[in-house]
Formats: structure tokens, sequence, C-alpha cells
């Protein structure tokens, strides 16, 4: 089975092709980040032209790497939610006119399964299992049973763990993206210079909105009173208590869902701290932590036609996975939500 994947729910236009589930024939990434540095953030406008600008050059390269024609693809995987409208928009459209053109079925997918579903392309994930997703956009606890069905058992009630990285990272002087950075500095600070109060949210959700507060509070404080401190103690202070409340909730609920495995997924799946410190927690409850490849966890269109893989296999009606491709204005992740 060969999937062609397209992925441009924010700045990164990619396309892919995926063999079997397995094998990536290729997988082309064009990045706009250094076009947005200038302004800090992703400005939607400019992503969604650039996107339009590189879409066709990505194909073609995907196509020539993997050794393919269009001909040879059995389906066409795109990401229809969530992200950016207008950028979601090109890579729909742009899917559309390859369906129409070769006459291939277009299976939709939702961008924060193809996240979850990086996973399963480098390792053999044994179901059930919890995942933590972490990105720039979305942090949630998931739980996934053994038929794939998707359960959201806690999500942050403000800020993503990502933007909320990005916000810190603005203030105190150091660039878009935040995350990045903000990691490195991390062991080239002391994580107990400021002590931050966590949040009492109910049991698996996140708040990370007073977190940042804390951060924005201290370095204006600071400034009031013409004193100077170390940008990597403050960032380590920040990054040490965001990864302990990450780290704390994702195992208590491995433990409360009797789970052997953990999935990390998103794109601040790639901070070395929360590997390192989840890892590290989860095998003193004999546990196993599992992330994708750095290039996987970053958004690409092979988790995309990954996810569409494992729709196709277990969805009962085919028919089922070519839902109408309809954009909403606003798109929330596709799982069932228990009362918490």
């Amino acid at each position: 089975m060969i999937i062609l994947g397209i992925e441009s729910s924010c700045d990164e236009t990619s396309i892919a092709v995926v063999k079997d589930g397995k094998e990536i024939l290729s997988n082309n990434i064009s990045s706009q980040i250094e076009i947005h540095k200038e302004y800090g953030g992703v400005v939607p406008e400019i992503a969604s032209r650039q996107h339009i600008k590189n879409i066709a050059t990505v194909l073609e390269e995907s196509l020539a790497e993997a050794q393919l024609t269009l001909d040879d693809v059995d389906y066409i995987a795109v990401t229809y939610a969530p992200g950016l409208i207008g950028a979601l928009l090109v890579g729909i459209s742009f899917a559309k006119g390859l369906s129409y053109a070769k006459n291939i079925p277009i299976i939709p997918v939702h961008h924060i399964k193809g996240h979850i579903y990086a996973n399963f392309l480098e390792h053999e994930v044994k179901l059930p299992c919890i995942s933590l997703v972490v990105s720039g956009g979305h942090t949630n606890i998931i739980y996934i049973d053994e038929n794939h069905n998707f359960i959201n058992i806690g999500e942050t009630l403000d800020d993503a763990v990502g933007e909320s990285c990005d916000k810190v990272a603005r203030v105190l002087g150091l660039g878009y993206p935040g995350g990045p950075v903000i990691d490195k500095m991390y062991y080239q600070g002391n994580r107990n210079f400021l002590k931050i109060t966590k949040p009492k949210v109910a049991k698996y959700d996140f708040s990370f909105s007073g977190i940042k507060t804390a951060i924005i509070n201290f370095d204006n404080k600071m400034k009031m009173k013409n004193e100077e401190y170390k940008k990597e103690d403050l960032a380590a202070s920040f990054l040490g208590t965001v990864v302990d409340i990450l780290c704390d909730k994702t195992i208590s609920a491995a433990v409360e869902k009797n789970v052997k495995t953990i999935m990390l997924a998103g794109g601040v799946a790639a901070n070395s701290l929360l590997r390192k410190q989840l890892k590290e927690m989860a095998e003193k409850k004999d546990i196993k932590v599992i992330y994708p490849s750095m290039k996987l966890c970053t958004d690409n269109a092979a988790m995309i036609a990954e996810a569409a893989y494992y729709k196709l296999k277990n969805t009962s009606k085919i028919e089922d996975c070519f839902a109408n491709l309809e954009l909403n204005g606003i798109a929330t992740l596709n799982v069932s939500n228990e009362n918490r």
C-alpha cells in the first residue's frame, strides 16, 4: 500500500510517501522558520503564501526520492485540522486537485493523531497505552485502547506548553522558536533559582498561564529595580517546573490505567529534559517510554500518511475513512472525553 501524505497545518510544507505503514520512501519538509523569526512567531498570511509557493516543488522532490509517480499512489492522506485555516486550505486544495486528476481516494487526517502515530513508524507499539501530546497548540494526555480508540483524559485549560515556551522566550529576548533555546539554557542554569507555584487543577488537566505569568512578573520586577539576573537561571526554573508537572501527571495516568507504554508526541516531544526525566520516572514504575526521532517530532507528512494507514486498518466501513473535507472555523481533537 502506497500512501502519499500532505501536511500544511502551520509553517512546514511537507509531502511524504509511506509504503505499507512502515517504510518511509520519502519525507520532504520545506520549513518557514527563518521567515517567521523576523516577526517572533508564525504570520498566517505569510505561511499560506509560502505553502502555495512550495507545495508543488515538494511533491516533485518526494516522488523523485521515492522513485514513484502519482500512478503508483493508492491513497492521499491530508491534514484537515487543526491548524491555520489558510495553511490547511492550501494542502486540502492541493490534495483535491491530485485526487480529481488521478482518481486517488483522499483520507482526511487529524494533525494531532498524526503526531501520535509518528511513534508507530519507528516502534512496535503495544496497546493499550498513554500518549502525552505536547506541541505549540496542544497539551493532552490521551488513552489509546487496543482497538485504536482515543480517549482524552487530560488537557490544558489555557496555554499549550509550546506556546508558553515561546512566550517566555520572547520575554527573555531569546527569539523564535523558544523551545529549543530554553532546552539548551536549562543545562546552563539553576532550576531552583525561582520557586514557582504549581497550579492546582483537576486530576490530569494542565494550566501553564500562571507559570508563564510568574516568569513575566519576576522579569518586570527585576527591571523596575534595575537589577540583573542570569537568563539561564530563569529559563531553567521555568522548564524544570513545566517538565515536573508533565511527568507527574503522565506517570499517574499510566499507573491508573495500568498501561506499560507511554508515547511522547508533538513538537515539544523533542525536548531533551522531558525525554530524560519522563524515561527515568517511568522506569521506576516498570513503564516503557517511546518517542519519535527528531525529524518526526516536528510537523511532517510521514506521520500523516501513517495515521491514514491505521485509519484504513481500523475502520470497519471503508467509506467512513473518506469523510467530506470541510474546513471548520475551530477544529477540535476528534476523541471522546471521559468525565473527570
